[in-house]
């Protein structure tokens, strides 16, 4: 597994924490294995616990309030999504100097896909704009903003300041304009509707090519929709963007501030996992890459 860049008060969680977490919370759950998994995520550690569940802990403080935010939202979204969602099952505290709370999931099979190895492109496509259709059905009463649901304009700054940083390693010209681009178009004039906000191949998970699972919720809410428009070029190849977008429905705006999404994240998350989270900056670079080739 690579080495994740270290937050200032990010904290080592290990095997033999785990155990020793599970044991004083759920020792009904003591005897089970534990393993640890890869993973490119940088928000939370995961570990296998058994045959059927699964440990989240997260890693720095600024992931704790996603703990709260799944366990709350999760059972109302759920029930009305068209795939498996995460199941929280246990919770527990600080202890043994790990210092917030965590959860226990029950296990969901299937495995992150790999963008440029999709295994069923086209049926993944159809798979995806059924589930971001389903979660825009969902009620909003009540719901939070998703931080992501905002005008692209809020990304100004931290976009230009990552293409100032990748001077020399890609074409910062050519991205600057299409940075450009993407602010000139038309904001949401919608009303606000669910997002999941982080619809990244890490949190995605296929069985036989099709859609099994979504997990991480720490970013859902309402705003624009446009965000989850994303997994067009961080996941699925050129030639069936079109059959995703015609079956999300995207029109021409919704569509250009998604790229402009999935281009922002990218370049903004380049820099930062250079050198330390090798998936995680391939798959920046492969979306860079391909918005430039789409765009000429």
């Amino acid at each position: 597994m690579c080495a994740l860049r270290m937050r200032p008060d990010e904290v080592d969680i290990d095997t033999p924490l785990v155990r020793r977490l599970i044991a004083d919370r759920y020792p009904r759950w003591a005897g089970l294995p534990v393993q640890r998994l890869a993973s490119s995520g940088t928000e939370n550690a995961m570990f296998r616990l058994g045959a059927e569940l699964v440990v989240r802990l997260p890693r720095y403080s600024g992931a704790v309030a996603g703990v709260a935010h799944e366990r709350r939202w999760l059972p109302r979204l759920a029930p009305h999504l068209p795939c498996a969602s995460p199941e929280p099952l246990g919770r527990g505290g600080a202890g043994h100097g790990f210092p917030w709370p965590w959860s226990v999931y029950r296990w969901l099979d299937g495995a992150n896909p790999v963008a440029g190895a999709v295994e069923d492109p086209c049926s993944l496509a159809v798979d995806l704009a059924a589930y971001i259709t389903a979660l825009r059905g969902i009620d909003t009463a009540d719901a939070p903003a998703c931080p992501r649901g905002v005008p692209l304009s809020t990304r100004d700054t931290p976009t230009r300041e990552a293409i100032a940083q990748l001077a020399g390693r890609t074409d910062t010209e050519a991205v600057t304009l299409l940075w450009e681009e993407a602010l000139a178009v038309p904001g949401y004039a919608g009303a606000p509707v669910w997002a999941h906000g982080d619809l990244s191949p890490g949190n995605v998970l296929t069985a036989g090519g099709r859609l099994a699972a979504v997990i991480d919720f720490g970013c859902v809410g309402v705003g624009d929709p446009a965000v989850d428009l994303i997994v067009a070029w961080n996941l699925l190849p050129a030639e069936v963007r079109g059959v995703f977008r015609e079956a999300v429905g995207a029109d021409e705006a919704e569509w250009a501030r998604g790229r402009g999404w999935a281009l922002s994240i990218s370049l903004i998350q380049l820099p930062y996992y250079w050198d330390t989270n090798p998936a995680l900056a391939a798959n920046s670079r492969h979306v860079i890459g391909e918005i430039l080739a789409e765009r000429g």
